[in-house]
């Protein structure tokens, strides 16, 4: 099973393996028994979207537009 972070409000950050479909569940805390939310971090921002030049970003050939000009937009 999976491990998540979790955050209580009293005791600070603690791991909790849960199933796949009790992630975004509230955990109680190991150490004083009080419900902690689950910590969630997004993904570092690499790099902006591919533009023309004047700013404005360019979709790729289906259409998308992707981050950072990746080669497949090409």
């Amino acid at each position: 099973m999976p491990v998540y972070d979790y955050d209580c409000a009293d005791c600070g950050a603690f791991e909790a393996v849960r199933r796949i479909a009790e992630r975004d569940d509230p955990a109680k805390c190991p150490q004083c028994g009080a419900t902690a939310a689950r910590v969630t971090i997004g993904a570092p921002r690499v790099g902006g979207a591919a533009s023309s030049g004047d700013g404005a970003a360019e979709a790729g050939s289906y259409g998308m537009t992707h981050r950072g000009g990746c080669l497949c937009c090409r």
